[in-house]
């Protein structure tokens, strides 16, 4: 005898049938995906085409990583121009005496070129290659700027060699061989040699101002010793490795004698314990020299 299906049995397969149709039925995030699949399937070329270019271009620094790879850069460059990435204002902040041509040369761009095409790097170093120049930052500020801070060397006296004048900084590096004129409240120092020793020297004569007037020059001698050149054409002999002492002792003389102010020829201070006066030719001292001083008439090489 057949039985009839029970109704637990016919509810049970009503109920499967619903569980069915509500799995079969689409999210609704699968309904907006259809909704937007033409607007997603670009985007999704454009990420394997970036895939794509990030291999190829891993696979180019790998064959040739210096001439390829800088042609792609270049192109990417070129890119970014035309979206806007474009050098608008180069700003340059301290420099004073650094030539403004050579700050152009030295960064070699204009305005409307590519941000992306110019290196910071190869242009700090081309900066630094600039007399007047002793460290060079610069930084590119997207989207269009170029800032350059210069960090200049310091003028600290002008160097007379053979007739030629240049500018140094303190540790004797030539900054200017031009427009020398402009520079000239610097302390001149003549003779080889001169442009390395000079500093100790002119520290010694900043810190007697009533000689320091008085120098026209400093003269390095053999490349070992200092002769000062006074404003009046006499020469001030210093002894080897006591400048400071000797020129102490010239500014007591001048303070008690005006030694610095009369008609000589010379005044030797190489000897501690002595002090020879050598007149100007035709010239007789006013008054005798005082005790320890030794007058010559006659006119010697104060070289050695």
């Amino acid at each position: 005898m057949a039985r009839s299906p029970q109704r637990g049995e016919g509810g049970s397969r009503r109920a499967r049938g619903t569980a069915g149709s509500a799995l079969d039925r689409p999210t609704s995030l699968r309904l907006w995906l259809r909704r937007r699949r033409g607007l997603l399937r670009p985007a999704g070329l454009g990420l394997l085409g970036a895939g794509a270019l990030l291999v190829t271009a891993v696979a180019v620094m790998a064959t040739d990583p210096y001439g390829r790879i800088a042609a792609l850069w270049d192109g990417a460059a070129e890119i970014a121009a035309g979206g806007g990435l474009q050098v608008q204002d180069v700003l340059v902040d301290g420099m004073r005496n650094t030539p403004p041509e050579l700050v152009r040369e030295a960064l070699s761009v204009r305005r409307g070129d590519p941000m992306l095409g110019f290196d910071p790097h190869w242009a700090r170093e081309q900066l630094e290659q600039i007399a007047w120049v002793e460290h060079a930052h610069v930084e590119r500020l997207l989207p269009g700027t170029i800032k350059v801070r210069l960090d200049e060397r310091q003028p600290f006296a002008i160097w007379q060699r053979e007739s030629k004048f240049s500018v140094i900084d303190r540790e004797g590096k030539v900054v200017a061989t031009e427009n020398v004129g402009a520079f000239g409240r610097l302390p001149l120092i003549v003779g080889t040699g001169a442009d390395r020793a000079a500093g100790p020297m002119i520290d010694v004569l900043q810190a007697v101002p009533e000689v320091q007037e008085r120098v026209h020059a400093l003269v390095r001698v053999s490349e070992r010793r200092w002769n000062l050149r006074l404003r009046n054409g006499a020469d001030v002999l210093l002894p080897e490795g006591q400048e400071a002492a000797a020129v102490a002792r010239l500014a007591e003389l001048q303070a008690k004698q005006g030694l610095m102010d009369r008609p000589l020829a010379a005044i030797d201070l190489r000897l501690p314990d002595k002090l020879v006066l050598r007149m100007a030719p035709g010239q007789q001292p006013a008054e005798p020299p005082a005790a320890g001083q030794k007058a010559q008439g006659a006119t010697r090489s104060g070289r050695g």
